[in-house]
C-alpha cells in the first residue's frame, strides 16, 4: 500500500477526469432527445467541461502550491462528484451545461495537482515508473471513454455516465486522505487571481462567440461583442502577466520559437484530432441509426492505433527530435481528418476507418512527446509553468475545436437546406429534422456539413504540423539530463 497507494489514488482521479472529456460524446443524441437540447446546447455540454478545465488549470495549480496540493486535490474530487450528481439529475440543457462547467472546475483542481503529488512521493526509478503508469492510465481513459459511454447509455441510460463517477470519487478521496502526504510549493508564492480571471474571460468569450456564430452569424451583435470582450480580456491578461511578481505565464517564453511552436502544436492537436468526433457520433446515431455501443465501437480504430503507436514510439523513437514526432504526427492527423471528408448521402461509417486510423497513428506520435518538448524548450526553473501551459492549451484547443467545427458544420448545413429546415436545425439539431425532410436530403446535408468540418480540421492540423517543423529546433537533452525536466515539473509549478 505504501508503494502503490498514492499512485492508485492519483490515477483514480486522473482516469475519471479524462474519461469525462470523451465519455459524453456517444450519449449526445440521447441527451438531446431527453432534454430537448439544440445542437449549440450539445456543443456546450462538451465545451463547458473542457473550457472550465483549460481556463482554470494554471490558476488552481498556483493556489494548490500555497494551500496544499492534497487539500486542493481532495476538494477537486469532491466538487467533481457533486457536479456529476447534478449532471445526472439535470432536467434541462441549461442545468446540464452549468453542472458540466462545475465538473471542469473540479477536474482542474485534480489535474493541476496530479504530477506535483506524485513528485512529492516518488523519487528516482520509482518516479519514472509512477509517471509511466500515470501516462498509460491517461491514454487508457481516452480509449475507454466512448465504449464505456455507449454501454452505459444503451444500458441504464445516459445519466449513468455521470452517476458512475460517485463511487469512484468516494474511493479516490478516501485513498488520497489515507496514503498521500500533504505537500506545498516554495514559500513566498502568490496566486495570480487577476491573470486567472482575465484568461478565463478570454477563453470563455472566444468560445461563446464561435458557438453563437453558428446560429446568429459572424456579424451579429452578440458574436462581435463576444470577440471584442475576448480581445479586451487578452490585452488585460498580457498587461497583468507583465506586472505581477508570480505570473501564470512568463511572457518572455513567447520569445522562444521552440516554445511557441510547441504551444501552437498543443493548441491544434486536440482540436484537429478530436474536435469533429462529437458530430460524427451524432451523425452515426441520429442519421445512420446506430446504437450508442456501436457508435462508441466505431472509434476503436482511432483509439487502438493511438495506444499501439504510443507504446511503440516510446520504445523505438528514443532520440528522435521532438519536432519530427510532433510535427510529423500533426501532419498525419491533418491527413487523416482530410480522409474523413468523403461522406455523402449513401455513406456508412466504414468510410471513416482509414482516416480514423491515420488520426490515431498521429495521436500516438504527438501525445507522448508534446509535454516533454515543452519542458525542453524552456529553462529548468520554468518547467512547471511550461507543463501547466501545454496542458491548458491542449484543453483549450479541444474546446475551440468543438466550437469552430460545429459552427462550420451548422453553417454548411444551413447553406444546403431550405430556410425553414435551417431554422429547425439551429433550434433542435439534426434529430428535429426527421419527418420534415426526406431521408436522402437529411443524409446529404449532414454529410456535406461533416465533410466541410473535416476539411477545416485537416487544414488546422497540416498548418500546425508545418509550423512545428519550422519552429521547434530545440535539441533533445542528453540521456543523463532527460529526467531533470520531469522531476522539476513534479516538484514545482514555477
Amino acid at each position: 500500500m505504501r508503494t502503490w497507494g498514492p499512485l492508485t489514488a492519483v490515477c483514480l482521479g486522473t482516469f475519471m477526469l479524462l474519461l469525462d472529456v470523451t465519455i459524453a460524446v456517444v450519449a449526445l443524441p440521447d441527451m438531446a432527445r431527453a432534454l430537448h437540447a439544440s445542437l449549440s446546447d450539445l456543443q456546450w455540454v462538451i465545451d463547458g467541461y473542457a473550457l472550465a478545465l483549460a481556463a482554470l488549470l494554471l490558476g488552481v495549480g498556483a493556489a494548490a502550491d500555497i494551500l496544499g496540493r492534497r487539500r486542493v486535490h481532495v476538494a477537486g474530487v469532491t466538487l467533481f462528484a457533486v457536479a456529476s450528481l447534478l449532471c445526472g439529475l439535470a432536467s434541462g440543457p441549461g442545468m446540464l451545461v452549468a453542472a458540466r462547467a462545475v465538473q471542469g472546475l473540479g477536474a482542474a483542481a485534480m489535474f493541476a495537482t496530479t504530477l506535483p503529488l506524485l513528485g512529492s512521493v516518488y523519487h528516482g526509478r520509482q518516479r519514472s515508473a509512477a509517471l509511466g503508469v500515470w501516462g498509460a492510465v491517461s491514454g487508457g481513459a481516452a480509449a475507454v471513454g466512448p465504449v464505456l459511454g455507449g454501454l452505459l447509455t444503451e444500458g441504464p441510460g445516459w445519466r449513468w455516465i455521470f452517476f458512475v463517477n460517485l463511487p469512484v470519487s468516494v474511493a479516490s478521496v478516501w485513498l488520497t486522505l489515507k496514503v498521500v502526504p500533504e505537500s506545498r510549493g516554495p514559500r513566498g508564492m502568490r496566486i495570480d487571481w487577476a491573470g486567472t480571471a482575465a484568461f478565463a474571460c478570454f477563453a470563455g468569450a472566444t468560445t461563446y462567440g464561435v458557438v453563437r456564430a453558428g446560429s446568429d452569424g459572424w456579424t451579429s451583435t452578440v458574436t462581435t461583442g463576444s470577440f471584442a470582450l475576448a480581445a479586451l480580456a487578452l490585452v488585460a491578461f498580457v498587461l497583468v502577466e507583465r506586472r505581477v511578481a508570480h505570473p501564470l505565464l512568463d511572457l518572455s517564453l513567447l520569445r522562444k520559437p521552440a516554445f511557441v511552436g510547441v504551444m501552437v502544436g498543443a493548441l491544434a492537436f486536440n482540436g484537429a484530432a478530436f474536435g469533429v468526433i462529437p458530430y460524427l457520433s451524432i451523425w452515426m446515431q441520429t442519421v445512420l441509426g446506430m446504437s450508442p455501443v456501436r457508435g462508441g465501437l466505431t472509434l476503436l480504430p482511432m483509439t487502438g492505433a493511438s495506444v499501439v503507436v504510443a507504446i511503440l514510439a516510446g520504445k523505438l523513437l528514443h532520440g528522435v527530435p521532438a519536432r519530427l514526432t510532433i510535427g510529423g504526427g500533426l501532419l498525419l492527423i491533418g491527413s487523416g481528418v482530410f480522409c474523413q471528408a468523403v461522406l455523402d448521402a449513401g455513406a456508412s461509417w466504414t468510410a471513416l476507418v482509414p482516416g480514423l486510423v491515420l488520426v490515431g497513428i498521429g495521436t500516438g506520435f504527438v501525445s507522448p512527446a508534446i509535454a516533454g518538448a515543452a519542458l525542453a524548450a524552456v529553462p529548468p526553473e520554468r518547467a512547471g509553468m511550461a507543463g501547466g501551459a501545454v496542458n491548458t492549451v491542449r484543453q483549450l484547443g479541444y474546446a475551440l475545436g468543438v466550437a469552430v467545427f460545429g459552427t462550420v458544420l451548422t453553417s454548411r448545413m444551413q447553406h444546403t437546406l431550405s430556410h425553414e429546415a435551417a431554422h429547425t436545425l439551429a433550434g433542435g439539431g439534426a434529430g428535429a429534422l426527421r419527418g420534415a425532410l426526406s431521408e436522402h436530403t437529411l443524409r446529404a446535408a449532414f454529410a456535406s456539413g461533416l465533410d466541410t468540418a473535416s476539411v477545416a480540421a485537416g487544414v488546422t492540423g497540416m498548418i500546425a504540423g508545418a509550423l512545428v517543423l519550422v519552429l521547434v529546433r530545440t535539441p533533445r537533452p542528453a540521456a543523463g539530463e532527460a529526467a531533470a525536466p520531469a522531476e522539476t515539473v513534479t516538484a514545482s509549478r514555477r
